[in-house]
């Protein structure tokens, strides 16, 4: 019997999944949720059914995960979407035109969002001189260029911190958006690519302001290549870990914020009290959504969803930022970044979204 389905028929319709699926509670389809993918997922793997509609339930899954904590029989929802998503693509029914797109755009252009490689260190405050490090920053395509708070904060404050790394100028793409579309033997390829380059230029520790690269890069990769021999840490952890030891280095800013818990680095990853106490240090009074920690709620941009159901993503991201008590959000994930903003602004719901390291540099420079 498929691993899947044995878990599949552990499945016993409690329904706790249907309360916390941001998918399912904005459209109310039982076929966008968990329960509801599940019940597709077997027909799939027994029958290699695949309708219409659950090649949409599959990719409009945001795969935030939040389904997974909640459920007592402990099934592996998500990894059950992206199987799903590789049988899809075999059949050819799969990616989506919009993720085709993005794709295209990552082998022609070295990134996602279809930016001029040529302008992808124009956030960078300073002449970019190259330099040989073990570490590598590794920014990423959002915060290059549409998220460039991200990108610039982070590297002004792990410079400092005296962290020692290395930025490259022809970075390219860590590739998770092909993983996710669930094209499994180009995602082998091009992770193969980046492992390699890594290897020539002597990586051994990875730092990441993105937490799509973090994800990718700490998980996928391994899962897809066997094992990585270079450490991956959020710039979140890196700054943490660097000021853990003396507080003191950061100075009392006198602002009201909510800390919102992104799915990768929260949910995922179980990292949640440390970029709290950060804040904290900096001076922030942290005020909480009614679901944080593991059980947050999810902004609508990841796994894809975006890119093919922005509406849906647009839905998403406006729930959670009607529960927003304070005017500001904080957020270590520049998915959430992008897309609680965009919705801010097209949603007119005037709230501030801010990336954490610009919180860390602000306080890093007080007088």
């Amino acid at each position: 019997m498929d691993a899947w389905i044995d878990q599949i028929n552990r499945c016993n319709d409690c329904d706790a999944c249907l309360e916390v699926c941001p998918t399912y509670t904005t459209t109310g389809n039982l076929a966008f949720s968990p329960k509801g993918r599940l019940r597709a997922a077997r027909e799939v793997i027994e029958k290699d059914e695949i309708a219409q509609e659950t090649v949409t339930s599959f990719y409009n899954c945001p795969k935030c995960a939040a389904c997974e904590p909640v459920c007592p029989e402990k099934i592996e929802i998500s990894k059950i979407v992206a199987d799903v998503r590789g049988r899809i693509v075999e059949s050819g029914k799969g990616p989506l035109p919009a993720h085709k797109k993005v794709i295209e755009g990552i082998l022609e252009k070295g990134n996602s969002v279809n930016g001029d490689p040529g302008k992808r260190l124009e956030w960078l405050p300073e002449p970019f001189e190259p330099r040989q490090s073990a570490t590598l920053f590794y920014i990423g395509c959002l915060p290059s260029y549409l998220v460039k708070d991200a990108a610039m904060y982070s590297y002004l404050a792990l410079r400092k911190l005296g962290v020692d790394f290395m930025v490259l100028k022809d970075e390219g793409c860590c590739g998770t958006y092909i993983y996710e579309s669930g094209d499994a033997d180009l995602a082998r390829e091009y992770f193969g690519k980046n492992v390699e380059r890594f290897k020539k230029l002597g990586v051994t520790r990875l730092i990441a302001p993105c937490n799509g690269c973090f994800k990718c890069f700490k998980y996928f990769y391994p899962e897809v290549l066997g094992s990585i021999d270079f450490e991956v840490l959020h710039v979140a952890q890196t700054i943490y870990n660097e000021i853990k030891h003396d507080p003191s280095l950061l100075q009392k800013i006198d602002r009201e914020a909510t800390y919102h818990d992104s799915c990768r680095l929260g949910r995922a990853e179980g990292y949640t009290e440390e970029p709290r106490e950060l804040l904290e240090w900096c001076g922030v009074r942290v005020h909480e959504l009614p679901r944080s920690r593991q059980d947050a709620l999810c902004c609508g941009s990841g796994g894809g969803i975006r890119s093919a159901f922005r509406e849906l993503s647009f839905d998403i991201a406006k729930n959670l930022l009607s529960r927003t008590e304070t005017k500001e959000l904080i957020s270590p994930c520049p998915f959430c970044t992008f897309n609680l903003s965009y919705t801010n602004k097209n949603a007119k719901m005037d709230k501030e979204i801010t990336y954490i390291t610009k919180v860390v540099w602000e306080s890093l420079n007080q007088d």
